[in-house]
């Protein structure tokens, strides 16, 4: 697929062009004339590094590494306070999930409102956090811990070439997470409206849970894809935004995942 950005900078003839739109050779203007290099100047030119990615503002790796770190952190001390403040994990529940959507249909991404999710994001997870470890302590910890293995094993996997997504999978993968919605609505109706305990609680709980944690891992996968395809083909710095939006958005789902299955085993 061709980058829409280059589709938008091609002149009439099919060439890229970075002038303003429309202009053609004839109503360019008259080219100036440049003094002819020395021969050590041209040496000088010669012998100097090649520009860099960073050089021309597109992203880079370390682009999305430092934004990721970014909005962690942002996440860390949303979960701080969520945790000191349990009453904060509805609204941060509600807000992350309205910043989430945002973020996820906005044509440009905004770091405002990428960090106002971790933010929020985090109160939500400090507080359903603490719930968790007062009912069985130590599970926090468990569960970040898992998290990073599942996160290391998945970037390995994909480093080593062995872990792709495909045309294919993501149908499934598609298909899959619509199930997995409509699963989530149906047992919440099913508990608020008849008074019945939660599906995914016992040997039901433990296969969704585990579902949802494969889910998550191929979701990884494309997030990784997205930041591999987005260094290779030039796009935009800012882009690398997303990359971390997407990678932050697929751990917190990793990690509430994890804590039910260990919730469910610790009971």
């Amino acid at each position: 697929m061709s980058n829409p950005v280059f589709e938008r900078m091609k002149d009439d003839r099919g060439y890229a062009t970075f002038g303003p739109t429309g202009a053609t050779k004839t109503d360019a203007p008259a080219q100036p004339t440049y003094a002819t290099p020395s021969a050590d100047e041209l040496q000088t030119m010669y012998s100097s590094p090649s520009a860099t990615t960073a050089d021309t503002g597109r992203m880079t790796y370390d682009d999305v590494v430092v934004r990721t770190a970014i909005v962690f952190v942002a996440v860390l001390a949303g979960g701080v306070v969520g945790w000191q403040v349990p009453a904060l994990m509805w609204p941060g529940l509600i807000g992350g999930l309205v910043l989430g959507l945002v973020n996820a249909f906005k044509k440009s991404p905004s770091p405002a409102l990428i960090i106002a999710y971790g933010l929020f994001e985090g109160a939500f997870l400090g507080g359903i956090s603490m719930y968790f470890n007062d009912a069985y302590p130590g599970i926090v910890a468990q569960a970040v811990l898992a998290t990073l293995g599942v996160f290391a094993v998945v970037l390995v996997g994909f480093r080593s070439g062995k872990l792709r997504t495909s045309p294919k999978l993501n149908k499934i993968f598609f298909i899959a997470i619509g199930g997995y919605i409509v699963f989530g609505l149906v047992n919440l109706l099913l508990m608020a409206f008849t008074g019945t305990g939660s599906m995914r609680e016992g040997g039901l709980g433990l296969v969704i849970g585990a579902f949802a944690v494969v889910l998550a891992s191929y979701s990884l996968v494309m997030d990784f894809e997205f930041i591999k395809a987005g260094v290779e083909q030039g796009a935009p710095e800012k882009f690398a935004w997303y990359g971390a939006f997407g990678l932050i958005v697929t751990l917190v789902w990793l990690y509430i995942e994890i804590l039910r299955i260990l919730s469910i085993l610790r009971n």
